[in-house]
């Protein structure tokens, strides 16, 4: 077999997955991209400040893509493990961490809310540890599996221990008495952009995924986007920025390259989309490719964002790495963005103190420290843009959590992105973050497969199987090289 060549759009985590991966096994790559730089959502502001993805989790599933590509993960970044994965506050004087360590964990839930509720969190562990090894090899790391393939790969059984028709804040309730906790662990729905009150049961399973590993980058986030794009560059791949694609161009039915805005044209025989894959049923890579998926619907849309990033001092509350501050009512925040899709009331919000590592939980450090702020949003940015009125009562808000909880803060020189921003870099998707939703428990497997309806066209990204999040994406990534291998060699 010749040495096919490849194009990639979308240089986010999901694409240079896909360019190493493709690379590394003797492909000719071209990874095009419409910003300044590689990385897609895992942005980085002026002053170092991180604006997208904060958790690293999963390593292992970057560790596999830099050893198969003939290096490690430690030659390209420093990691450091956290012990301490979150601090939770609902007021001021009540919070909650958690830890890595399982006991550690339980012992700090029995103080904060009896004995009783310890051992329903050594329960929970456990199913979600369950849940976690059903779901891993048969769903996760599987080509664009069915129901019926992940029963026949997990069993009968299995599958029915995991609870798929229940929702996630539902088999809470069978754990947890104490309606914070049942907050807490709810939020795992979020990771996906999705509602506790409509998400399945197994995203419990991200409970298991934390405790098995979170750690920090040392210099931020966007270190990883630069090391696999090092990576990439380095086993091949031509990388280009500011190198909008306007067309995927077809052959015979099947892709044969593209069109950029400025003409210019780019053949190849094979095409790896990972961008949102709204854009291709909407229109926005050209009409030969409108049928390559179903064409998402508005209403499945998954969570979007309000964020503030700031260079600031803070005070009266001892912040670690990872802060969530709740809501008094949740129900009634996700009610607003999934069914009023308003900004809710009150949100829950969360802080990632960038400048702190393990154990730094002063209330205050010396100087300002960045700070990323995040409440969720919905993810109608397209259409709607908040007026002066509308995003001064949310700020007023979600500040107004923070304080209630003790945290001071100066957001002066704050800068904001609203769904209507997240919009414009991430085109046809509202501002959705996660692409569709996970509602229902057939949600999962309505997320497109690597392969698309287009006969060389792939997809790869927090849109299509197995999910959002970086370690998902670059699972995407992965599969969609795989796919693309195995279509290529057995023609």
């Amino acid at each position: 077999m010749r040495t096919p060549r490849v194009i990639v759009i979308g240089a986010g985590v999901g694409g240079l997955a896909s360019a190493i991966s493709l690379a590394s096994r003797g492909a000719e790559v071209t990874l095009l991209d419409g910003a300044e730089r590689p990385g897609g959502k895992l942005r980085e502001l002026s002053g170092g400040v991180d604006a997208g993805p904060t958790v690293f989790t999963m390593r292992f599933v970057f560790d596999q893509l830099f050893a198969a590509a003939g290096t490690t993960l430690e030659r390209h970044l420093t990691l450091r493990p956290l012990d301490l994965l979150a601090r939770h506050a609902w007021n001021h004087n009540e919070t909650l961490d958690l830890f890595a360590d399982v006991d550690r964990s339980a012992d700090a839930i029995g103080g904060f809310a009896g004995a009783a509720e310890a051992a329903g969190y050594r329960a929970f562990r456990a199913r979600a540890a369950h849940v976690h090894r059903v779901l891993d090899a048969a769903f996760m790391q599987a080509q664009k599996p069915t129901a019926l393939s992940l029963t026949a790969g997990a069993g009968l059984a299995d599958m029915w221990r995991i609870a798929p028709f229940s929702t996630l804040w539902r088999s809470l309730g069978g754990y947890f008495r104490d309606p914070r906790l049942r907050q807490l662990f709810g939020r795992y729905a979020t990771y996906s952009g999705s509602s506790p009150f409509q998400a399945p049961a197994t995203l419990m399973l991200i409970a298991d995924v934390e405790h098995q590993g979170v750690w920090t980058i040392d210099g931020g986030m966007a270190r990883l986007a630069e090391a696999m794009t090092r990576l990439a560059v380095e086993r091949g791949t031509a990388v280009r920025a500011n190198a909008r694609v306007a067309e995927i161009l077809t052959r015979d039915g099947r892709a044969s390259g593209v069109r950029l805005a400025d003409g210019e044209r780019i053949d190849a025989d094979a095409v790896i989309c990972a961008a949102d894959v709204a854009a291709l049923s909407t229109g926005l890579l050209g009409p030969d490719v409108t049928r390559a998926v179903p064409r998402p619907r508005i209403a499945r849309r998954s969570l979007s964002a309000v964020t503030w990033t700031v260079s600031t001092t803070t005070g009266g509350f001892p912040l670690s790495r990872h802060n969530v501050f709740f809501s008094g009512d949740y129900a009634a925040e996700f009610d607003a963005i999934f069914r009023r899709r308003a900004l809710p009331a009150e949100p829950t919000v969360y802080v990632c103190a960038q400048d702190r590592g393990d154990g730094d939980t002063t209330a205050a450090m010396d100087g300002p420290e960045r700070l990323l702020i995040l409440i969720n949003a919905p993810a109608n940015g397209d259409h709607h843009s908040f007026t002066a009125a509308e995003f001064e009562q949310c700020e007023t808000a979600t500040f107004g959590v923070l304080s209630r909880c003790g945290l001071t803060l100066d957001r002066g020189g704050a800068t904001v992105t609203t769904p209507s921003e997240f919009a414009r870099m991430f085109p046809a998707t509202g501002g959705a973050l996660y692409g569709q939703a996970v509602h229902g428990p057939m949600a999962a497997f309505r997320r497109p497969g690597a392969r698309s309806a287009i006969p060389g066209l792939y997809l790869a990204g927090g849109s299509v199987h197995p999910g959002p999040g970086l370690p998902m994406a670059a699972l995407s990534g992965r599969l969609a090289a795989d796919a693309m291998f195995q279509d290529l060699t057995s023609a």
